[in-house]
């Protein structure tokens, strides 16, 4: 079955973000309690605090408040201002251009889409000696290993799109010496690799029959020419499948409904 790290993994490598380990030596001046580190977008993994010899880890949320994006780490009030000569030492992990809970968004998104109405029919035999089927819906930790790489796939995607939206913003600079900086030049390239990556995706899917360009099989409802109502529709069963049968109930177009809540007029047996 599909592991969510290693998509994660998968999604990272085909954006180019795997991010860099750092380590930052932040020395105490006596009147400062907030800190820049060299890298944004980042966790910390370890911090602690040497003066005087002695060692002490740093807890987060209690000893100092971490704002991700930013870089930067603030020191609470069980610490306060950093002393002079005191000295905390921060290592952690910085994600390039998305950190893991955005990244995470992304993925849960591509997920919600590449398994939209998906189950998983199981077979058993119930307690009673009956053959019984239940159906489970399709997520990551039933997700087949077969089509981690469509899902990775379209998870870059949508990471994509948030930074081709930022991009969009982004107009070219011409000054008056001749110098020209085509800075919509990234949005161009950002739509087309979009454009590569929505490609593979499609002709994965397509191949696989699954995700979004899955065939998908629907059953056609009939309407009772004695009362003009929608003739019942149940789920196939396996033949051996003892169990009460499922009622269908196919979404109605009620664009023209009437919405003016006057109730209609009911015959029993032909209107209402």
């Amino acid at each position: 079955m599909a592991d969510q790290a290693r998509i994660m993994s998968r999604v990272r490598g085909l954006l180019g973000d795997f991010g860099t380990e750092f380590r930052d030596v932040l020395t105490g001046t006596g009147d400062l309690d907030e800190y820049d580190l060299s890298e944004r977008n980042v966790s910390v993994t370890k911090a602690f605090r040497l003066q005087a010899g002695q060692t002490t880890d740093l807890a987060a949320g209690t000893d100092y408040t971490l704002v991700p994006r930013e870089g930067r780490i603030i020191l609470r009030d069980g610490l306060g201002v950093l002393p002079l000569g005191a000295v905390v030492i921060v290592e952690g992990r910085a994600s390039g251009m998305f950190d893991d809970a955005e990244l995470s968004m992304h993925l849960q998104d591509a997920v919600l889409q590449h398994c939209s109405d998906r189950v998983i029919t199981v077979r058993y035999r119930s307690k009673e000696g009956f053959y019984r089927y239940d159906d489970e819906p399709v997520g990551i930790s039933n997700l087949p290993e077969v089509e981690e790489l469509p899902l990775a796939t379209l998870a870059a995607v949508n990471a994509l799109w948030a930074v081709a939206t930022d991009a969009a913003s982004d107009v070219d600079i011409s000054t008056a010496e001749g110098t020209h900086i085509s800075r919509s030049q990234r949005y161009t390239q950002l739509l087309a690799q979009i454009e590569n990556l929505e490609t593979r995706y499609k002709e994965l899917c397509q191949q696989l029959n699954v995700g979004l360009y899955r065939i998908e099989q629907s059953t056609l409802r009939r309407v009772s020419r004695y009362n003009n109502r929608l003739v019942p529709v149940f789920t196939s069963r396996e033949y051996d499948d003892s169990a009460y049968p499922t009622r269908q109930l196919p979404p109605i177009d009620r664009r023209n409904e009437d919405a003016s809540g006057i109730p209609s007029p009911v015959i029993s047996g032909l209107t209402g």
